[in-house]
This record gives C-alpha cells, structure tokens and sequence, in this order.
C-alpha cells in the first residue's frame, strides 16, 4: 500500500513541478502575489462571487505595490496600476492585442472596433473617425438637447420622490445613441430597448461568471453549459435589435440619400426631396459598403459594438456623476452658478459652444469618472518580452490594467478617495503623468468617442441641474461594486431631485 502512496505522491510533485517550475512560471512567480497552493497556484485565491471577485481585487492593489500576479496553469496574469507601466502597455501598437478575455465578447461583437486587430482593426478605425468630426458633434448636439429634454419632462413626474436612477439614465443614453450614431429614434414605449438593455445585462453575468471559472476559459467546454445556452438566447435579442436598426437606416437613406464625409469637408447642408437630412455614423458604414471596404457583417460588428459601448459605459459615469453631485451640495451648487452664468434667465436649449463653457462641470465629470471609471480595468496580451515595476514578464502573459486602481492612487491624487473637481482645473493638472488619468483608455486604441460621451454627459448633467436640486439618498459608503463590464452598483443608486426655484430649462 506504502508503494501506491508513494507513487501517487511522487506523481503529484512531477505535475507540481512541471506546471510551477518551468521557465515561464519561474519568471512570473517571482513577481509579487497571493500565497500559492500546490499544483492549483492562485486558483483558490479566486472568489465565485461577482461582489467578492471586485473586493478581492481591491484588497490585492492595497497589499502589493503596483505590480502583482495570478498564476494558473497555463495562465499568467500580471495586474498593473501604475502610470509609468501602463504607459509601456497602451502607449504605442506593440501591444495593442486585446487579451484572452475579450474572447469572451466574440459571439456579440465579433471583430468590431473592440475586438479587431492588424489592419482590421486600423481600416475600421479610419473608417469611423469622421463620424466624430466637430461638424457632425456640432449637429449631435442638437440631438442630445432633445433627448436631455425629454429626460427632464420624465423626471418632473417623479420629483420630490427617491428614484432609482440608473435605468432612467441607462434609457436616456440608450434613445441618445440610437438617434445620433445611428439615426434612428427608439419607440418611447421602450419595450425593444427594454429587452436590448436586460439582455446586456444578463450578458455580463454570464461572462464575468465564465472569467471566474476557469476551465470556461475553453469554448468547448463552456458550450457545453446551460450559461451558454441562455447566453445564446440573448445574444438573439441583442443582434435582432442591431439588425433591425441597420434595415431602417437602409431605408432611410434609399428615400433621402445620405451627407457626404470625407474628413475634413463634411457638407453642412445636403438636401434631397428639399428636406435637411440628419446625419448618423451607421452612414459612413453603409457608405463603406457600397465602396466595397466592409461587408454587411462588418457593419453588424461595428453597430454592435457602439450600440454597448455607446449607451452603457455612458450611463454608468452619469450615474456616479449625478449621485457625486447630490451628496456634496457645494460641488452642485458651483455647477449651477456656472450655468447661471451662461444662460441666466433664460429656458433656451444648450448649443455645443454652450456646453464647451462648462469647464467648472467638466472638471466635475472628469473627477466622477477618476473615481468611478466606467470601464474600470482594460486587458492586453503581451506577445513579446517586456519589463514592468523592474520584473520581465515573458510572452503569452495577460496584462491587466486596473485603471479604478490607477485613480485612487494617493501618490498621484492627493487625498484620492475625496470628491475634489478643482484637482482639474488647468492649474491643477500641471506635471500630472499622462498615463495617472485614463477612463477612455490612452494611446492608440483609445475610445474614439470619447468628445461624444463628454458632450453627452454634459448635456445630460446641464439640463438636470437647470431644473433640479439633487438630494442624497445613495451615499458613497453605500456603493457596492460588482464586477461586470461597466462599472455597476450591486444595488440602486438613488437621489431625489426637488424643483428649482427658477427652473431655466424645460
């Protein structure tokens, strides 16, 4: 029997060996991380709980300074937070391959902007980058002011009531990306864009739940589950959804032609039929097509794409913003003055050189989204060798950047955890690391609406605070984030908003 035991146990030490002590691990183990279990590595050290999962990592960013590791055989993270590696990471297009992870969004998104690499990835990009001319955010603008409009009419019915604000907001940017990027406005009964946003929703906890198991890394094992059963039952609806928005723009543009882009030269006034035409990015696609630089599934791809990143991550900033605003009156109440200060009396909409005013609520966005980034970490492959915090990290390694991490810093942001829009005034920011500010991503592949969402939030927050006095209701020791793909709250974030006295837009 001693002979059996033996054997087992030297069998065991082998496997341990080999999967803990080859190269590739020896050079990742040596950098700082959780306490490793025999032969499992860090696996233990991972919770199955999305609330857990994002603690976990919070807790890892205070115990180790800004590098640590996973180790999994065969996969290796290294997690950074610091500006002058993630500066070596997103900087240039050596590194520019999404990570493993993302694969997980491929049966959504395929090879949109998101997912795409290579040239794929750089004759999208070009394609698309005309869409967020001044020009045309000039006349989104006008878009935004209606839809921001209607929001304010919505949250009169419930004044002086606690609400839940993150449907209202997610729905607000949901009709706000659909009418602008894609040119198409969403039926007001909401019941399409009602089941678009829950099959979003239902489609993070699938994919957060397959990031915490493991062997779901491997498709085949992760098709055979129930997760991805009902996953595909949502991504029907997500696709359906996208598929009908693109149908009605075709349509659209065979009765009323469409503008013309080219970059720099986009005609203010194209007429067709004698009706000005809105203009839409979903254009320069189907334009695309014509030309023959994108097929009919390339326009899926990249339609999904903004449709999620172009709605969801924006309601999550507004959503922090607004909640930020309500529990700290100060702030909100320099925010009014300033609109006071551009519009006075008057009810007038805002127009785009209106909303470029606003620094004083800039530096207010900017701040919201340093400590509630909307997308909260970014993940790259390192295909090639490469020095971070003085450790050599070998190729085939997942490099995660926590930017939520990176915003905290207290030698970056003195006292970090504190609400201070004035640490971006001008002034403020002199000698700030490029790379210690990120909530768009940074270099290359930044997000490429980033004017859009700001432009966006500004006329969402204005046209609030024209009207309402945010009360606090969720308060920050009252958030609970739960890993996802945009950063959410396990419960409700909820203000109430009390009338103005002089309300100056409705």
């Amino acid at each position: 029997m001693w002979f059996y035991l033996l054997a087992i146990v030297v069998f065991l030490v082998l496997i341990h060996l080999l999967v803990n002590y080859n190269e590739r691990a020896r050079l990742i183990r040596r950098i700082p991380g959780p306490k490793d279990t025999f032969i499992l590595g860090n696996a233990p050290e991972v919770p199955l709980d999305p609330v857990d999962l994002w603690k976990l990592g919070r807790q890892f960013a205070k115990c180790f300074k800004d590098i640590y590791r996973i180790w999994i055989y065969p996969l290796a993270v290294v997690n950074i937070y610091n500006p002058e590696d993630i500066e070596k990471i997103i900087a240039t297009t050596k590194f520019n391959e999404k990570s493993v992870i993302y694969s997980f969004l491929k049966p959504w998104l395929q090879e949109g902007l998101l997912l795409s690499r290579g040239k794929k990835w750089q004759n999208r990009r070009k394609i698309l980058t005309p869409a967020f001319h001044f020009n045309i955010l000039k006349e989104f603008c006008i878009i935004l002011e209606e839809n921001s409009h209607r929001l304010v009419d919505r949250l009169k019915k419930t004044c002086g009531e606690t609400i839940d604000i993150t449907p209202i907001i997610s729905e607000y940017t949901l009709h706000s990306i659909c009418e602008t990027a894609m040119g198409s406005r969403l039926d007001d009964t909401g019941g399409a864009g009602k089941s678009y946003k829950q099959a979003i929703y239902a489609l993070g906890t699938f994919i957060v739940e397959r990031f915490m198991r493991i062997p779901l890394f491997s498709d085949f094992i992760f098709n055979l589950t129930t997760i991805a059963r009902e996953q595909n039952k949502q991504l029907e609806t997500l696709h359906k959804f996208t598929e009908t928005i693109i149908e009605e723009r075709k349509e659209y543009i065979e009765k009323n032609g469409v503008h013309i882009f080219d970059g720099n030269n986009i005609e203010d006034d194209t007429f067709m039929m004698g009706k000005k035409k809105k203009i839409a990015m979903l254009d320069l696609l189907l334009l695309a097509e014509k030309e023959g630089s994108i097929n009919r599934q390339g326009i899926q791809e990249e339609v999904d794409t903004f449709m999620f990143e172009g709605h969801d991550t924006t309601a999550s900033g507004l959503t922090y913003c607004l909640m930020l605003l309500a529990n700290h009156k100060d702030v909100q109440d320099k925010v009014v003055a300033e609109l006071h200060e551009i519009f006075g009396e008057s009810d007038r909409p805002a127009t785009i050189e209106d909303l470029n005013r606003m620094r004083y609520l800039d530096c207010c966005i900017k701040e919201s989204m340093r400590l509630y980034p909307p997308v909260p970490f970014i993940s790259r492959n390192i295909d090639e060798t490469v020095e971070l915090s003085n450790y050599k990290i070998p190729p085939g390694t997942m490099c995660h950047i926590h930017i939520f991490d990176l915003h905290r810093r207290e030698d970056l942001f003195q006292n970090a955890l504190q609400f201070e829009p004035d640490r971006f005034l001008p002034k403020n920011s002199v000698g700030r690391h490029p790379y210690s500010y990120i909530p768009f991503s940074a270099g290359p592949r930044n997000c490429i609406g980033q004017k859009f969402a700001t432009l966006e939030m500004k006329s969402c927050v204005s046209a609030t605070l024209r009207n309402f006095a945010l009360e606090p209701v969720t308060k920050e020791a009252d958030i609970e984030i739960i890993s996802d793909l945009v950063l959410r709250n396990h419960g409700p974030v909820s203000v109430k908003m009390m009338p103005r006295n002089k309300p100056s837009f409705s």
